[in-house]
């Protein structure tokens, strides 16, 4: 394997003496085969920095040398900023063999744009927004310009996977591939990724149609080290002689501690505390009297302020800490930052460790540092605060990160319904028209939309029709309607993503807030807002309201457990901690502990809690006139059990995984739950009926009632799995 570099051009092979690299890394040698082959699509999996970019550039350019016409290398990737770093990062190898590469994006450089128009070559780096505009704007041009298209990359893989804008995407290449006449002769796709679940199932994502064989690469001597530590706080109210203690303050002092004079980044999760966080520490280098350092880094920030302080962390001139959402989590080109600190529990271990791979300098440890408040404990304490399951929830994380190397896989049986409709648009206005059959085929048949059949896609063209977005011709071909013109025409068309709607929180006549419906609301359930319980009352889909009324009931727990959906995998690990008491990483015949004594202390606590209610081997329990179930297992199931339980006439809710059902008895939920374990569970199209709000993707608004509640139930429910749970519940109880 170590003279694999000999197969590469002898140009290639001159940069990469010129770098001083004494050899090439495992990945990149392994990838030199399949890729020069051009017979083969690859998948390279490797930790964040192993050098993914280079091992499938070296051979594809390599491949590209001597080409002189149209567009050898389409690169892809899911932001604009990755584009700009990729850009800067070819330019030496590209320059050695005169090779042009081309930004695609909204901010570059038209004059650039221009030359790869007059004269088509080299390597193109593109979001795939901006192939979509050309495909529909520019179809002509595409086609001649990539006829010789050899390879497409994609990067950040898993930034795609299980989404609607990765069905886009996928729809995208197929399209590319059917305007370039190369579906019997496919053109070679890579997926580059650094965090990819059940990896031998990726094959399938990166090419529904199986039409190329996938030969996955991943780095068997990966020496990525890690440094964590999980921190816990403690939230008091003060009784007696104690002080309050404010956690979140003692976070942000340890926060100042922590990243002032380096570069960091601080996920706090939400918009809110993102703001919250970078002004309290903000408000500390005012009363230190010393320059702030402190930024806020979100979505809804402006284009102009976002983009400075990446700018700033690039440079790496001034010590700047980035207080963030999911916004730098991805590759954005900001260097490498001196440590990671994730505030409140991570939305997915795959986020996690794209987080931690943003860290680490020259050659060093990723260092991450969780911090984690729980409420001190009082006698009107919530189960869910007294199992600390936020802290577990982290600590579970962590252990399938590093002990396991999981990672949530995709969700492959999604319709992606919103994306389907948004490409049948996008394919009647690269064509002009086009028939009912021929849509089918391309997106549905032998497209990406395969779990789509023929009745739905029917279905979505009646309701297509009936609404004006498109009109059937004498002749039988389908053209835009008016609302498809106009719909198509503007320039926010091109994507298929959007961030959740926010509904208005109100109660009588007050209004207490917003909240991103990207979760079920169900009419009848009890959801937390504002550190209150609140049972659900109604919901006005056209207003954009949810009215709730205050639901009376013990405290509510701190953690609520909000945000995207938490695997079954999670779920059983929590159960497996709490079962064994211990939450150490086995390394060897050794267990690493990476938690401070307060996190030790609130876990110490937990498994407490856990053992006097006899969790271990029960699923209900009974505190005052609120009946708790646990499933240890993940948001669909417990969502599915929710509304089946709403469905009964039950009040009830999910927190962190743990159902809570309100005004009842133990024996009542426990007879409730076995009748349904005998029952013939309604489908998850069925329990979609029942939740008033469920346009959470861009172009669910346009779909017709049954599609969008086939779509929706997919994503919410698992009504397989709650049956089996059920099952094994009446089984268990007696």
């Amino acid at each position: 394997m170590i003279d694999e570099y000999k197969k590469l051009d002898i140009r290639v092979q001159q940069w990469i003496f010129k770098q001083g690299w004494a050899n090439l890394r495992e990945i990149q040698c392994l990838s030199i085969e399949p890729i020069l082959s051009a017979e083969t699509d690859v998948l390279i999996s490797a930790s964040t920095a192993a050098g993914k970019t280079e091992a499938f550039f070296l051979p594809a350019i390599s491949a590209i040398a001597d080409q002189k016409e149209g567009v050898g290398i389409l690169y892809i990737s899911p932001l604009k900023a990755l584009i700009n770093d990729q850009d800067r990062r070819l330019e030496s190898l590209s320059d050695s063999l005169d090779i042009p590469v081309t930004p695609w994006h909204g901010d570059s450089l038209q004059s650039r744009k221009n030359k790869l128009r007059r004269s088509p070559a080299g390597i193109v780096l593109i979001t795939p927004e901006s192939l979509e505009s050309l495909l529909v704007r520019d179809a002509g041009w595409v086609k001649s310009a990539f006829s010789n298209l050899k390879y497409i990359v994609i990067d950040e893989f898993h930034a795609f996977l299980g989404t609607e804008r990765g069905h886009h995407l996928l729809s995208l290449l197929h399209r590319l591939e059917h305007l370039l006449g190369r579906l019997k002769s496919p053109i070679p796709r890579t997926a580059l990724s650094a965090t990819l679940g059940e990896l031998e199932k990726v094959p399938l994502s990166l090419r529904p149609t199986q039409s190329l064989p996938c030969k996955i690469i991943k780095d068997s001597h990966s020496t990525s080290t890690f440094k964590i530590q999980v921190k816990g706080y403690v939230n008091s109210a003060g009784v007696d002689d104690k002080a309050p203690v404010d956690a979140e303050y003692q976070i942000c002092q340890d926060l100042f501690k922590f990243c002032r004079g380096g570069n960091h980044l601080v996920f706090a999760n939400s918009r809110k505390r993102t703001e919250s966080i970078a002004a309290t520490l903000s408000d500390f280098c005012d009363q230190k009297i010393v320059p702030n350092e402190f930024f806020p880094h979100h979505g809804s920030l402006s284009k102009e302020l976002r983009e400075s302080l990446e700018k700033r962390l690039q440079k790496e001139q001034l010590p700047t800490t980035a207080v963030c959402t999911m916004t730098l989590e991805l590759g954005i080109d900001i260097g490498k930052v001196n440590s990671v600190v994730q505030v409140t529990a991570p939305h997915s271990i795959s986020s996690l460790r794209q987080r931690m791979g943003r860290s680490g300098r020259r050659g060093g440890p990723s260092i991450l540092r969780m911090l984690i408040a729980e409420d001190e404990l009082t006698k009107d304490s919530s189960v869910i605060d007294k199992l600390r399951l936020e802290l577990v929830q982290s600590l579970a994380m962590i252990r399938l990160l590093i002990g396991n190397k999981w990672y949530e896989p995709a969700d492959t049986s999604l319709y992606h319904f919103s994306a389907l409709l948004h490409q049948t648009l996008a394919v009647i206005a690269q064509w002009g028209g086009i028939r009912a059959e021929q849509l089918f085929k391309l997106l549905c048949k032998e497209g990406p939309f395969q779990n789509v059949g023929v009745e739905n896609y029917k279905a979505l063209l009646i309701h297509m029709g009936q609404t004006e977005l498109i009109t059937q011709l004498g002749n039988g071909e389908i053209v835009l309607g008016l609302l498809g013109e106009r719909i198509t025409n503007h320039y926010s068309f091109y994507a298929v993503f959007k961030t959740p709607e926010e509904f208005r929180v109100i109660s009588g006549v007050n209004t207490i807030g917003t909240l991103p419906v990207d979760s079920l609301v169900l009419v009848g359930q009890h959801i937390i807002f504002a550190g209150k319980r609140w049972r659900v009352k109604d919901v006005d889909t056209d207003k954009k309201v949810i009215y709730v009324e205050f639901a009376k009931g013990g405290k509510p727990p701190k953690f609520g457990g909000g945000g995207m959906s938490i695997h079954d995998v999670v779920r059983q690990e929590m159960y497996r901690m709490l079962k064994e008491g211990d939450y150490r990483i086995s390394v060897g015949d050794q267990k690493v502990d990476f938690a401070d004594t307060s996190a030790k202390e609130l876990f110490h606590e937990s498994i407490g809690f856990f053992n006097t209610a006899g969790l271990t081997n029960r699923s209900l329990l009974q505190a005052g006139n609120t009946t708790y179930i646990f499933t240890w297992l993940g948001d669909k199931i417990v969502n599915t059990i929710v509304a089946l339980l709403i469905s009964e006439g039950y009040e009830a809710g999910a927190y962190a995984g743990v159902i809570e059902v309100e005004k009842t008895s133990l024996e009542d939920v426990k007879t409730s739950l076995q009748t349904l374990a005998q029952a013939q569970l309604p489908n998850e199209t069925m329990l979609a009926e029942s939740v008033l709000e469920k346009q959470i993707e861009k172009f669910d608004e346009f779909l017709p009632e049954d599609v969008l509640c086939i779509g929706y139930g997919t994503k919410t429910f698992d009504t397989n799995g709650a049956q089996k749970w059920l099952e094994r519940f009446s089984l268990e109880a007696g």
